[in-house]
């Protein structure tokens, strides 16, 4: 196969040797199958932290030098409008909640409600307390265990629920698993859908599935046996089978697409597929490349929870991007023409170039303003609420109204103050101890502190009640005044100061995190497009959708707009996770698209070096690709808006209005007017950066 590059000499080479590429596959789909189905069980359901923290060297002091009553304890309260604490009925169900709790493996201890400590000035409310016996992921799955159980002693008017942070993270893993099951069976016959109409071959539309299952079945089974390793949180596998699914869509789409054009002018399977892979191929490698460079920003969050998703994410494209260059082209060699049976109607085969969009090209290099500015109006006017971007961590209100963990909370909220269910754990040292509490006694934000105990080691461990809601933003300026003003060696902890010292390093990561993913991916669109200029515009517009998904963010979970139609109540914020996290992944999307219209565009200047035909051809023969992909992308994220907790909520619909905007406005509009404006300037390459860079060509 001379004359192609190494993509396409690849791409024949899984078409000769298909067997041997049929039998690798199977061999990674059946080994890392095995291990697959228990990856559910091996995955955590805790590490939202910021590691090396104080707040964490807290829970891990108290772990070990106050029986395990750490912020990953476990909190029973038993609560009743009839009976109250003292009374014989009230009295049997703390006891067996506390035999429950006895015989979890997982509690070091359990300390019953006195009259002095837990019991509401009612008594209508008392508390149980059972120290941690593991870590923090371990007592998560301590509380999935244990729930169901206490629940069901609820006797006549007494409820008996968990809470606390273990307790909170359990019922919102279960609720966002939930949600994902329902999403799922919504999205995947819209998608299977989309796939036939895109597609327009139940053959052809059978390919992305292939792509999707691989990369999800290998994902998993390399989840599994990372997580024996070290923590891995539940949430990488939701979010690997979302990209895994969007990735392998948008893959095969590409190949596919340029393979049966590729068939119409060259009836030569092998030289057809080499075609194919030698363009087509190579945009998805390069693709692939920015996606998982874009993602690993998320690495530089110091928190398990994050680096772990982004590490499930990860593998879910590594293996999709290479099936993708590997087995999906030896499945294309042998299928051949038979690739579009099954077909539709209506539907016209190797059409790889298609006139709807080249006309839509030919209508903007008429009159590229018309088109253009208004489109900027509105992306710039949708970027316009991010100015006043709020964000903070999670509030008890993700959790859904009826589990056990927000009723737990509301009612020691309640009962014991706005504050209780956010108290504050302080590690002092025995001789500072008198100091620490006067000092945080007086403190404005604290309605109370005693000392909760002793340690053989030298330190006193304080309990401080905030005055406020763990999620009020007042909160955070307490436990920074206290850390500034507390003697020497006095540590602050507990639930809420882990997430305020997470919520502090997700800040400080932020800003970093977004230039290294611009930054990264301007240099790989430098190298794949070998155009500064084309490459400084796609990292610009994408930044511009990105700003203008996170503007209608704002409005609709900040300031609570179609909170009533979509079902959900507003926090007053966005999670603080949201800017870098989910910047990542809306910038690896829309730089997806870039690389396929661009690549396509990079491929028509090639060939006739004229700026209108690379703009007109690479809408024509890119743009329905783009369009289908975004759609059925747009279908599968707003799934997730529809239901379970308020984060896979706002996962849905940032992510699905990103995408939206930018098929829409930027990749199809926005972009391709800037190109119009720029025109030959566009191709333009300084010498000296043409002579270090990598000789990468699409054309063929």
């Amino acid at each position: 196969m001379s004359g192609y590059g190494p993509i396409g000499r690849l791409g024949a080479w899984t078409t000769e040797h298909f067997r041997v590429v049929a039998t690798v596959w199977l061999i990674i789909a059946i080994g890392l199958g095995f291990f697959a189905p228990r990856v559910e069980h091996a995955l955590s359901g805790a590490g939202w932290e910021a590691t090396g923290s104080e707040s964490v060297e807290v829970r891990n002091l108290v772990d070990q030098e106050f029986g395990g009553m750490s912020s990953s304890a476990l909190m029973v309260v038993v609560h009743s409008d009839d009976s109250a604490f003292g009374d014989p009925a009230f009295d049997q169900t703390l006891r067996q909640a506390a035999a429950v709790l006895k015989g979890s493996d997982d509690v070091r201890g359990v300390v019953m409600p006195t009259r002095k400590s837990w019991v509401s000035a009612d008594r209508h409310t008392a508390v149980i307390q059972a120290g941690a016996a593991a870590d923090s992921n371990q007592m998560v799955h301590a509380a999935d265990e244990i729930k169901d159980e206490l629940a069901g002693l609820e006797a006549g008017s007494a409820s008996v629920s968990l809470t606390g942070s273990s307790g909170m993270w359990s019922d919102f893993n279960q609720a966002n698993k939930e949600a994902m099951m329902k999403s799922e069976v919504i999205s995947w016959p819209v998608t299977l859908l989309i796939l036939v109409l895109a597609f327009g071959s139940l053959v052809a539309a059978g390919l992305p599935l292939m792509l999707t299952i691989l990369g999800l079945v290998a994902a998993a089974g390399s989840l599994y046996l990372g997580a024996q390793l070290f923590d891995i949180s539940i949430w990488a596998m939701n979010f690997a089978m979302m990209f895994a699914l969007a990735l392998g869509i948008d893959y095969a789409l590409f190949i596919v697409y340029r393979f049966r054009g590729a068939l119409t002018s060259n009836p030569d399977t092998g030289h057809a597929i080499a075609e194919t892979m030698d363009t087509a191929g190579k945009a998805v490698m390069f693709s692939g490349v920015t996606v998982l460079i874009s993602l690993s920003a998320v690495l530089l969050v110091p928190s398990p929870a994050f680096r772990s998703m982004a590490i499930g994410v990860m593998l879910a494209v590594a293996f999709v991007l290479a099936a993708s260059l590997t087995l999906l082209p030896g499945v294309l060699g042998k299928l051949g023409h038979r690739v579009n049976r099954l077909s539709l109607p209506w539907v016209h085969h190797g059409e790889h170039r298609s006139a709807g969009f080249a006309a839509w090209g030919e209508r903007i290099w008429r009159r590229p303003l018309l088109f253009g500015v208004p489109a900027l109006m509105v992306l710039l006017a949708l970027c316009v609420p991010v100015l006043s971007l709020d964000t903070g961590m999670p509030s008890i209100k993700v959790v859904p109204d009826h589990d056990g963990s927000r009723v737990g909370y509301e009612q020691v909220a309640e009962s014991f103050g706005p504050g209780a269910p956010g108290t504050l754990q302080v590690v002092a040292p025995a001789d500072e101890a008198a100091t620490a509490v006067r000092t945080i006694a007086t403190d404005p934000g604290i309605a109370g502190a005693m000392v909760a105990g002793q340690s053989r080691d030298g330190h006193t461990l304080i309990a401080a009640t905030p005055t406020v809601d763990p999620s009020d933003p007042a909160l955070a300026a307490t436990i920074d005044r206290l850390r500034d003003e507390l003697p020497a060696g006095t540590l602050v902890g507990g639930a809420a100061a882990e997430n305020h010292d997470l919520e502090a390093a997700l800040g400080d990561t932020t800003a970093p995190a977004i230039a290294v993913v611009m930054t990264l991916g301007f240099l790989l669109l430098l190298v794949a497009l070998r155009a500064p200029i084309l490459a400084a515009i796609a990292v610009l517009t994408n930044l511009l959708a990105v700003g203008a998904a996170f503007g209608v963010a704002q409005l609709v979970f900040q300031q609570g707009h179609l909170s009533g139609l979509l079902g959900f109540e507003s926090q007053g914020f966005l999670d603080a996770w949201a800017p870098v996290f989910f910047f990542a992944m809306v910038f690896a999307i829309s730089m997806d698209y870039s690389v396929f219209l661009l690549s396509s565009a990079r491929e028509h200047w090639e060939k006739s070096g004229d700026a209108k035909e690379a703009l007109v051809g690479g809408l024509a023969h890119s743009g329905r690709v783009v369009f289908a992909a975004a759609g059925v992308m747009v279908a599968v994220f707003f799934t997730f808006a529809l239901s379970g907790p308020l984060p896979p909520r706002e996962m849905g619909i940032i992510l699905g209005v990103a995408v939206l905007l930018d098929a829409a406005l930027v990749r199809l509009l926005l972009l391709p007017v800037l190109m119009r404006l720029a025109g030959t300037r566009l191709w333009w390459i300084p010498t000296w950066i043409d002579r270090r860079l990598p000789k990468v060509s699409f054309g063929h």
